[in-house]
């Protein structure tokens, strides 16, 4: 006879509405239903009523609901109960792997439907009377193995013979089970060649001692590979004495695959990290050049001091570019990178690039030849990302390149195209690589015995920047010694959307000086920035806290208020709102200076007072004209 009395369990959830609707479920499915709010409450009732089964949500508010399980498995008194762990959605794929890995029986994703709730409850109720009932009654046993998706099986340890089989096997393994004499070997033949050794030995193992857990692949008749986590156990009778060997094959492929996507994400957070370092140290090199060019007392002239300040204007609006472009982990990583469209004349695209590249072929003593041509070329583009594919092809020829070796760029007009093409004679590229030179990561094993370094994402990188320009890009070179050649197309701009050349704008003097106030926590940039705002005629004081900011406020009656955002014990949101508070800053023009910028950080500087919000670095003439429009407004 069954037993009449109902199954307890014990419903954990911290979310009242939520444990509320889970255990109205269970009761009108005929379970009996204990509830706990907390970790700690949880694992006392397990001890105190022994329930057959925890319904266990992940999330709880003393102990996470994952070390609940694992305490509940590792206690000898309870490890019997069966856990059913639950979160919501997304987190699933990292909180299933970590449930299974810490005991739980089985898993499900939140919201969960009534019908889906009470199947997996019936399910593991299920598993676990099948349990019992081996000890019992081999032929119930094989009634409940028929209803379920693990592959059972069932051995006579005096024969070694395989005695059943659950149907349940055709699904993992692919083919019905054949039932032979077991071997010493496996009962199954289809265990990869990779891990039959180690299955064979933990097989003997059970036959000797009754004892088995191992996780391993199998080969299907279609050559797929799976994962199985597989458990054999002994089955004793009345007196205590083995005579059966039973075991439970589990389909973990999904867990395995699961663990491989926590593995790429870490690969890809790596990849990241690497190619944001990549990016960002490139512009350094002719910024730090030509602050050092302004220091050499004998080169101190106008135009020197013009050519470097110009070096450094270009290099930091590229820096501010890959820094947009390169902290947006999304966009990035799903290729969805913004080009700032204008028209770019070739010639200055090139300058900045071999600006970028000129100390790594000085290093290496290399003999450049530039071929220009004779009218300008203009293309439509992002003219810091054509520099950028130009300098990372040129990188590439450089450091593949021996010294003392031997470089071009060309730029020609080719069927309303501009073609760029970057020759060397270095170390050539194998035929079987050219297919594959464009590919993130990969580097030629010929790279000079790869003490170049570098981490294999310049050409990718110039290749989607091609392509997002509407051009091409392709490698060649004639083998090994024979040196390389990369050429790039890029669509011409047609001749009626030239532009007319057209003079920089300049830092003018203010026709409105005003009485500045600017706040900034680093000493250096307040110095700077106020030493500009000064040429063009304000009477500006700096302040490095909020509260000599706020003091100075009453002396010194500000017209213009320039906030740092990330300032130590009150931050510039706080102390806008406090200016807009006291009288005589209530109408001062308030301007954010952050190096934050998404459009929730824009929100919060409108709602603490902000006038302006500008994201770091920004540019004198871009601050000098809101206030001028403040002024004439």
């Amino acid at each position: 006879m069954s037993d009449p009395r109902p199954s307890v369990i014990l419903n954990v959830d911290d979310n009242e509405g939520a444990r509320y609707a889970k255990t109205r479920i269970l009761q009108r499915a005929g379970f009996a239903v204990l509830e706990a709010a907390t970790g700690h409450e949880a694992l006392s009732k397990v001890r105190d009523a022994s329930p057959e089964l925890v319904l266990l949500d992940v999330k709880l508010p003393d102990i996470n609901g994952l070390e609940v399980c694992r305490r509940i498995k590792t206690d000898p008194e309870t490890a019997s109960t069966l856990v059913l762990q639950t979160s919501a959605a997304a987190v699933h794929s990292i909180d299933k792997v970590r449930a299974l890995d810490g005991g739980a029986d089985s898993y499900l994703t939140e919201p969960i439907e009534p019908p889906e709730l009470i199947a997996n409850v019936r399910a593991l109720l299920r598993v676990r009377h099948a349990e019992n009932a081996l000890r019992e009654s081999e032929e119930r046993f094989r009634q409940m193995a028929e209803n379920i998706e693990d592959v059972f099986w069932m051995l006579d340890p005096m024969t070694d013979e395989l005695l059943y089989v659950s149907p349940s096997y055709h699904r993992v393994w692919g083919h019905d089970a054949v039932i032979p004499k077991a071997g010493a070997k496996h009962w199954s033949d289809d265990v990869h060649p990779g891990d039959a050794v180690r299955i064979a030995a933990a097989y003997r193992a059970l036959l000797a001692e009754g004892t088995f857990e191992e996780e391993y692949r199998i080969v299907r008749p279609d050559g797929a590979v799976c994962w199985v986590s597989e458990r054999g156990f002994p089955v004793r009778d009345a007196h205590g004495r083995i005579y059966r060997l039973a075991g439970i094959a589990s389909d973990i492929s999904e867990r395995k695959r699961n663990e491989l996507l926590l593995r790429d994400a870490d690969q890809r957070k790596d990849q990241f990290l690497a190619m944001l370092a990549h990016e960002l140290r490139n512009p350094l090199a002719p910024i730090r050049n030509a602050i050092e060019l302004m220091q050499v007392d004998r080169l101190r002239s106008a135009e020197t001091f013009d050519s470097a300040r110009a070096i450094i204007s270009r290099q930091v609006t590229h820096l501010s570019r890959l820094v947009d472009d390169l902290l947006d982990v999304s966009r990035i990583t799903q290729g969805k990178i913004t080009l700032k469209r204008e028209p770019v004349e070739m010639t200055a695209a090139v300058s900045a690039a071999l600006e970028t590249v000129q100390p790594a072929i000085a290093k290496k003593q290399h003999d450049i030849s530039i071929h220009l041509p004779d009218a300008p070329l203009y293309v439509s583009g992002d003219a810091v990302r054509i520099s950028q594919v130009i300098a990372n092809v040129l990188s590439n020829a450089c450091k593949y390149t021996p010294e003392h070796g031997e470089l071009s760029l060309t730029v020609t007009h080719v069927d309303g195209n501009v073609k760029i093409t970057v020759r060397d004679n270095g170390v050539g590229i194998l035929p079987d690589m050219l297919s594959r030179a464009f590919e993130l990561f990969v580097q030629s094993e010929n790279s000079l015995e790869r003490s170049e370094g570098g981490l294999g994402i310049g050409l990718p990188l110039a290749r989607t920047l091609v392509d997002l320009h509407g051009g091409t890009i392709e490698a060649f070179s004639a083998g090994l010694g024979q040196g390389s050649e990369f050429v790039m197309m890029l669509p011409l701009l047609p001749a009626d959307q030239v532009p007319m050349v057209s003079v920089p704008a300049e830092i003018r003097e203010a026709p409105h000086a005003r009485r500045l106030l600017l706040v900034d926590d680093s000493v250096d940039a307040a110095e700077a920035l106020s030493l500009l705002l000064g040429t063009l005629g304000h009477d500006v004081r700096t302040a490095n806290d909020p509260w000599t900011a706020l003091e100075l406020t009453d002396t010194f009656d500000p017209q213009v208020i320039i906030l740092d955002i990330g300032l130590p014990g009150m931050d510039g949101f706080e102390l806008a709102r406090t200016m807009r508070g006291k009288p005589g800053t209530a109408g001062a023009l308030l301007i954010a200076l952050t190096g934050y910028g998404q459009e929730r950080d824009r929100q919060l500087s409108r709602e603490a007072g902000f006038d302006h919000h500008f994201v770091k670095p920004v540019s004198v003439n871009e601050i000098q004209e809101v206030i001028e429009r403040a002024a004439n407004s």
